[in-house]
């Protein structure tokens, strides 16, 4: 399997078949058709077995998918087999909502560390976390093996904490500051701006007002 070759549409759908798989056991059912996998998350069936036939074989042809079988897989190919420590730099409201968000440690990743250095936050309590300097970075990220980071800085701040978060060992970043960041070839690095997704949602509103 070449990942370079995955179009990253669909690993975010195969996430989302994930979940839908998940919600699908929970109820007991055994098999399941790429039909009713599609029509569950809002697809077409050719767009399912699609994205399946990346990563192999899974199924069989007027039966269907082993519902376990399938999670099981789409699972290990997310690498959520495993747990995944993470850490956030920025205890403000954004960062503290993430350190308390459920789903996160449901889908295998830990917070393990939460950076600010801002001194009216450092040694507050964010859930069973304590804020701590961002001076201490490196030495949680390596007692961790922590190799992902979640950037929740304003923009002004985000270089300097990416540069610490990959001097430290971290390999991935998730970005909510409204800032691109260069990074090292071998760092992986997706932003989340939070105002294009609802300019997103702004355009399809304006665009079917005038159909």
């Amino acid at each position: 399997m070449k990942a370079l070759k995955i179009p990253e549409a669909t690993i975010v759908r195969l996430s989302v078949y994930s979940r839908f798989l998940e919600q699908v056991d929970k109820k007991g059912i055994v098999t399941i058709s790429s039909g009713e996998i599609a029509e569950g998350v809002g697809v077409s069936p050719a767009q399912v077995r699609k994205d399946l036939a990346y990563f192999g074989e899974f199924g069989t042809r007027g039966v269907g998918y082993n519902v376990k079988d399938l999670l099981r897989h789409t699972l290990k190919i997310l690498g959520l087999n495993a747990r995944w420590p993470a850490v956030v730099v920025g205890a403000g409201n954004l960062g503290s909502a993430l350190v308390s968000y459920r789903g996160f440690r449901e889908r295998g990743f830990d917070i393990v560390g939460v950076f600010d250095n801002d001194l009216t936050k450092i040694g507050k309590r964010l859930m069973e976390l304590e804020v701590m300097a961002t001076e201490k970075i490196e030495q949680i990220v390596k007692q961790h093996n922590v190799k992902i980071g979640i950037l929740t800085v304003p923009a002004s701040s985000a270089k300097d904490a990416a540069n610490l978060l990959i001097n430290a060992g971290v390999k991935a970043i998730l970005n909510f500051a409204p800032i691109v960041l260069s990074v090292p070839a071998d760092v992986e690095v997706r932003d989340i701006d939070l105002s294009t997704r609802l300019e997103i949602l702004t355009f399809h509103l304006c665009l079917k007002e005038m159909m």
